[in-house]
């Protein structure tokens, strides 16, 4: 929304949603909660102006935040500032302790409201795919603190001015859980994006960021390949909409399949 109060243009980002949705209402309330956790620590995030989260005021759901500098649109080929600037940003999430709460839940997962295991078996699937959700199953969860996570993050809920992230969006999905959720879904996004070497990128900035070896990366590059349909046609138009248009199904499938193949070595290697 752009307006003019006393003659000078300014700008907001307005959301709006069903407050007789349930899934809407629970979005919405996450996506604030996650504003407000982020604001507190001095993470790049808008800023909140007004919300009205049971549409008693607007007669809808309503969030009105700030607009951030920068853009989202990915290029072709990253630059190791880039990747390496987003597993910082990955970084600074995880140096947030959270406790699991109602509107920033218990995560598990990246985007953890979409059922990926039940999509697949009801489209159907692959071996790799099959073979990687049954090692899961013989594998507890890791263990350790909870931890701000974004719960989708990829370079297009990032923004950017050249090589420095100006800000984090899309809060939706966001809760509390594992530093590897947030670090691994990045480092499948740079796989997928520009290809297997650009997650080593992404991990070399996050541990650079944080000061500290990732814990349990292989496990956590499973969970994230797993996020997935077998078609990867799924997320085509979103790609293609962020201006990657170079990306087909069948290359993200090849990308895919072989960060999936290089994280269940790894799990064998590491012997978890």
């Amino acid at each position: 929304m752009r307006f003019e109060p006393a003659g000078r243009v300014e700008a907001a980002v307005l959301r709006l949603g069903d407050p007789a949705d349930p899934d809407h209402c629970h979005r919405f309330a996450t996506e604030v909660a996650a504003l407000r956790v982020a604001g507190d620590h001095h993470l790049p995030v808008a800023r909140l102006i007004a919300t009205d989260l049971d549409g008693a005021a607007a007669g809808v759901l309503a969030v009105l935040s700030t607009v951030l500098p920068g853009h989202s649109r990915i290029p072709s080929v990253a630059s190791a500032e880039r990747l390496q600037g987003l597993g910082a940003t990955a970084a600074a999430l995880q140096a947030i302790p959270l406790t699991p709460r109602a509107a920033l839940p218990l995560r598990t997962r990246s985007i953890a409201n979409v059922d990926f295991a039940a999509q697949r078996r009801e489209k159907g699937t692959t071996a790799l795919l099959t073979a990687a959700e049954q090692r899961l199953q013989q594998l507890p969860m890791p263990a350790g603190p909870t931890v701000f996570v974004h719960g989708d993050l990829w370079f297009g809920n990032t923004l950017w001015s050249g090589d420095r992230c100006t800000g984090v969006v899309d809060w939706d999905c966001a809760g509390a859980g594992s530093p590897g959720i947030d670090l691994s879904g990045a480092r499948f996004d740079a796989a997928l994006m520009f290809g297997l070497p650009a997650a080593e990128q992404v991990l070399e900035g996050w541990q650079r960021a944080a000061g500290r070896r990732a814990e349990q990366v292989a496990y956590w590059d499973v969970v994230a390949a797993l996020g997935t349909l077998a078609d990867m046609a799924f997320c085509v138009p979103a790609l293609h909409d962020q201006g990657r248009p170079d990306l087909d199904a069948g290359l993200l499938g090849q990308r895919r399949d072989a960060f999936l193949r290089t994280a269940l070595g790894r799990l064998d290697v590491d012997g978890q």
